[in-house]
């Protein structure tokens, strides 16, 4: 029974702990076994908080035992990315600089998590704050995919990712920054979620790109993906940044599976030259099979989607400039050099130095000369401008259309140190994802497939208007319907040295 409940959806252990058929301790045992026997492997997490992880689950038997009323994801495990305070466990953000710093709050949306009953088992592995694409620039080594061990499950949220993928939990939160939740779901064979921009709460998560940075679900089916994406998200008074709109009806949508009549837009930009030609195979599938279920698909420029990476690589390190300024050896957090002969300053640039990474010290670097005196205008200025025009892309495309569609991902995922020298080529991992993230709309990666160079997932976008969320998850789950794929998926390989043959591929090719 304990290798059964790893396999199961999220809405399908909540309705066995809401019977009674199993309890909320057994479904978190299953989960922390699972984590026990293949973590050391796949490295997911950072912190495993087994004790607190069975306290919740058993007041959750408890509540239910009492006649009390359970929310939809009730005892149900989840892996928290170790960007989002915690105040029963620490919070690193990946980095060497916050080390076993515990937080005298919880973030928003830990404390919602908490609420509905949802059972955090341990903080996920990270790109150090958030700025990667592949999970290896965490300070405390990288993740690996659960697909092939010697390749990345990306970035930033890849521990997120790997953990859904390796059935170490049926449930995980990332932040999408530029891409951080959909490239990672996409190379794992998940779904990915990045809500509207306010749609979920920043306040707790650590910041990196505030104007950027939204929290989202990340999931084996694309319906626990909507009753995640419900139950973390709405208004908050503590994020100034949080829209104050009702959450859109994203579990009516991922229920109903049907696209009959949807105007469905190919984003010319996001599709051609520089793409892995089984990527282009299996998302031109999905395109097709959508419009045998009925949408009316047409192509659709936008132009300025061409200049979204050097744009978002000057207003993020821009704001990353900025944001990680608090880290001053002052406060909290790591302190190098302090032995009562050195000035402030002086322990403050040993301490950044040591507490630091390579790619953290490069965003920070070109963000500070971005935002400096006689080159504001010049760089920073004119990516806000740029900004601007995709935003505007977005507008004049959503009038012909529902939602955009593109791959999520130029390529499969790629082997662990092959694009650790090459930050260009590192950055071209979000080349789909950015634009959204520019603008502000919803989007999510859902898989349509394994490329047949590499057996390898493939993800498709789906990209929807400011706060229509539920028209994204209404396509993501027509397609997953069609082609079978609501069992729990990503499948281990034997030869990933997980020790599990693949069940069948139902509807994968």
């Amino acid at each position: 029974m304990d290798s059964e409940l790893t396999r199961m959806t999220a809405a399908g252990i909540a309705a066995l702990v809401a019977a009674g058929e199993v309890s909320a301790v057994e479904v978190a045992a299953a989960h922390l076994d699972r984590i026990e026997a293949v973590d050391e492997r796949v490295h997911a997490f950072l912190h495993v908080a087994a004790d607190s992880a069975l306290r919740a689950a058993r007041a959750i038997d408890d509540r239910r035992a009492a006649g009390q009323p359970l929310g939809p994801l009730a005892g149900v495990p989840l892996a928290l990315k170790d960007v989002f305070t915690t105040t029963d466990m620490p919070t690193t953000c990946g980095s060497r600089i916050l080390e076993g710093w515990r937080p005298p709050y919880d973030a928003t949306v830990t404390g919602r998590l908490r609420r509905a009953g949802i059972v955090i088992l341990g903080k996920a592995n990270m790109d150090e704050f958030a700025m990667g694409s592949s999970t290896e620039n965490s300070a405390f080594g990288p993740s690996r995919n659960p697909w092939d061990l010697s390749r990345v499950p990306g970035g930033s949220s890849g521990g997120s990712s790997a953990a859904v993928a390796a059935f170490e939990a049926p449930l995980a939160i990332g932040t999408d920054t530029g891409g951080s939740i959909r490239q990672p779901g996409a190379v794992t064979g998940i779904v990915g979620v990045k809500p509207t921009y306010g749609g979920s709460s920043r306040y707790g998560v650590v910041a990196f790109a505030s104007s950027l940075d939204t929290p989202g679900p990340l999931a084996r089916t694309v319906l626990d993906a909507a009753l995640l994406h419900e139950a973390m998200s709405g208004h908050d008074p503590c994020d100034s940044t949080s829209v104050d709109a009702p959450v859109p009806p994203v579990v009516a949508a991922a229920r109903q599976a049907d696209v009959s009549g949807l105007r469905i837009g190919v984003v010319t930009e996001l599709n051609g030259e520089g793409y892995q030609p089984g990527v282009i195979t299996r998302f031109t599938e999905a395109v097709e099979l959508l419009e045998s279920m009925g949408a009316k698909v047409t192509e659709v420029s936008c132009p300025h989607f061409g200049y979204a990476l050097p744009a978002y690589y000057l207003i993020a390190p821009s704001e990353c400039s900025s944001n990680l300024a608090r880290f001053d050896a002052m406060r909290y957090g790591l302190r190098v050099g302090d032995d009562g002969t050195r000035s402030a300053e002086e322990v403050m640039s040993l301490t950044r130095a040591a507490g630091f990474g390579a790619e953290v010290k490069r965003r920070i670097i070109l963000g500070t000369y971005a935002l400096s005196s006689g080159y504001y205008d010049a760089y920073y200025g004119k990516a806000q401008q740029v900004r601007t025009l995709i935003t505007r892309d977005f507008e004049k495309a959503f009038e012909q259309v529902d939602v955009l569609v593109s791959p999520a991902t130029p390529t499969t995922a790629f082997p662990i140190g092959e694009r650790a020298d090459d930050p260009m080529a590192m950055y071209l991992a979000d080349l789909c994802t950015i634009p959204s993230n520019l603008a502000g709309n919803a989007a999510i990666s859902v898989p349509c497939g394994l490329a047949p160079e590499d057996g390898l997932p493939v993800g498709l976008q789906v990209m929807a208007p400011v706060l229509a969320d539920d028209r994204m998850y209404r396509v993501a789950a027509a397609v997953e319907a069609a082609l079978g794929q609501r069992r729990g998926h990503p499948l281990l390989d034997e030869a990933n040295g997980l020790g599990e043959a693949r069940p069948g591929q139902e509807g994968r090719r």
